[in-house]
């Protein structure tokens, strides 16, 4: 049993993701000091990398969703099983094309002005 009663979010995605931008924000710390465009190119795209390492953990069930968890997914080495069919509000899901709980957007036709029509929404 953890020592805290609250979920932290820690989860290996997270972790990942913060050690590989560590490491890039450090290399473009570098490059900034030494006046080097090579390694301030390198530093962005290290913490690129990071980002997309973190998302695709995310999506591979690594990450959490938003939101608490429940108490007995608060482990960190605890995959996520609904990662799958993507997180309802989750951006990094919706980018993937996942979690597509879309609601409709109903716009009112032109011309008839007593009966709306449904439009589905972008994005």
């Amino acid at each position: 049993m953890s020592a805290h009663q609250y979920d932290e979010g820690h989860t290996v995605a997270g972790w990942t993701g913060f050690g590989i931008a560590t490491v890039g924000t450090a290399v473009l710390g570098l490059g900034v000091c030494t006046v080097s465009g090579v390694a301030m190119a390198g530093g962005l795209a290290i913490t690129a990398v990071g980002a997309l390492v973190t998302w695709a953990l995310h999506l591979a069930g690594w990450g959490k969703p938003p939101g608490r968890r429940p108490r007995e997914q608060w482990g960190m080495r605890v995959r996520d099983t609904s990662a799958r069919q993507g997180h309802a509000g989750c951006v990094g899901c919706r980018m993937a094309g996942r979690g597509g709980s879309r609601t409709p957007v109903v716009e009112p036709r032109v011309g008839a002005p007593a009966e709306p029509v449904a439009v589905e929404s972008v994005g």
